[in-house]
């Protein structure tokens, strides 16, 4: 099950950009979440949901269809077969809201949430986990659950799909991402993970999948955890009780390591070095978290913290070299990023 990261920068950095948004967006601000009027027919979700269900059918699964309901964020309540999708997906200007305070998913990223989630209520659905084949494959559902995790990166005994080498946080995450790549249109999983440990369980999936085809799940829905109706709180509050929760744990001392890579003083030829880094924050975000496997939120608080830096102490970049800069910042926060991923801390 997916959740939001704890990381966000701490001084509500992206609360700040509402000021950016159109009048009419803004508007939203004030509304409680429970007055949207929110639901997955007819709004934009609902062609996830259709994209999903046609997947599963051309996967042969003529039976198992996930209900699917807004949430405010992606996941499964425990061993309950329903999907959770987030609110904000559900209506254009919320989207807008979520892209500038946060990083709002791709339609590509939406998708693999989707079949993630997919693999969750599969599971639940057909209660796969309560089998001995389920457990000697992916390990005890049973488990204890941690938010925090020690992933061994590039593992070849699990998939790769979300970020963060999610399959290794606790087995219910390995089976969903087992599933997902299996599930994934024209997925060369045969090819790509031969020779892998990690086969075994694809195939397994592809088994299961075959021996339930045309079966009915053994339990078709299940209780869902919190819908927009119960959200209170109006949106502005919600995103700003998510950005206090979700503090980045960011307490590096990035002066000294920027100050040997940018310039101190300005000079005839040179721009505000925050401005090098922040034309490049999408591309620094997304390559620095696929290689590393650290969630992107975490990434984008690092990065943004890197740019507030810069600014703060008013660092200098030469015109003509940012690819230079570029790299070295790209090593830095590579760096970081992986004493995270082995520590829990950046510095």
């Amino acid at each position: 099950m997916l959740s939001r990261d704890s990381a966000k920068s701490e001084d509500n950095r992206g609360v700040a950009r509402f000021e950016t948004l159109d009048p009419e967006i803004r508007g939203v601000l004030g509304k409680k979440v429970s007055e949207l009027g929110l639901r997955v027919e007819g709004s934009p979700v609902q062609k996830y949901v259709d994209q999903l269900y046609h997947e599963l059918d051309r996967r042969g699964l003529k039976t198992f269809r996930p209900v699917c309901y807004l949430t405010d964020e992606w996941g499964c309540p425990d061993q309950q077969p329903v999907l959770g999708i987030p609110f904000y997906l559900a209506d254009p200007k919320l989207r807008t809201i979520e892209k500038a305070v946060d990083a709002l998913e791709s339609e590509r990223q939406i998708m693999m949430y989707m079949r993630h989630e997919a693999g969750h209520v599969f599971n639940y659905a057909y209660r796969l986990y309560t089998t001995p084949q389920w457990r000697e494959l992916f390990g005890s559902f049973f488990r204890p659950y941690r938010d925090e995790y020690r992933p061994v990166p590039f593992s070849k005994k699990y998939v790769r799909h979300i970020e963060g080498w999610y399959a290794q946080k606790h087995p219910d995450e390995d089976f969903a991402e087992t599933f997902a790549v299996w599930l994934t249109p024209r997925s060369p999983w045969r090819r790509q993970y031969k020779g892998w440990p990690a086969v075994k369980k694809l195939r397994y999936v592809d088994r299961m999948a075959r021996t339930l085809a045309t079966v009915e799940p053994m339990v078709k829905t299940g209780e869902v955890d919190i819908t927009p109706d119960d959200i209170s709180v109006t949106v502005e509050q919600f995103y700003e009780q998510a950005a206090q929760e979700r503090q980045a744990r960011i307490d590096i001392a990035l002066d000294a390591h920027l100050a040997q890579i940018f310039l101190p003083r300005r000079r005839k030829e040179s721009k505000p070095a925050a401005d090098i880094v922040s034309r490049y924050t999408h591309e620094l975000v997304e390559k620095i978290t696929y290689w590393t496997g650290v969630r992107r939120p975490v990434v984008k608080a690092l990065i943004d913290s890197v740019c507030r830096t810069c600014e703060r102490m008013r660092l200098w970049g030469e015109v003509g070299e940012e690819p230079r800069y570029l790299v070295e910042v790209t090593a830095l926060a590579t760096t970081l990023a992986m004493n995270f991923l082995t520590r829990g801390q950046f510095d």
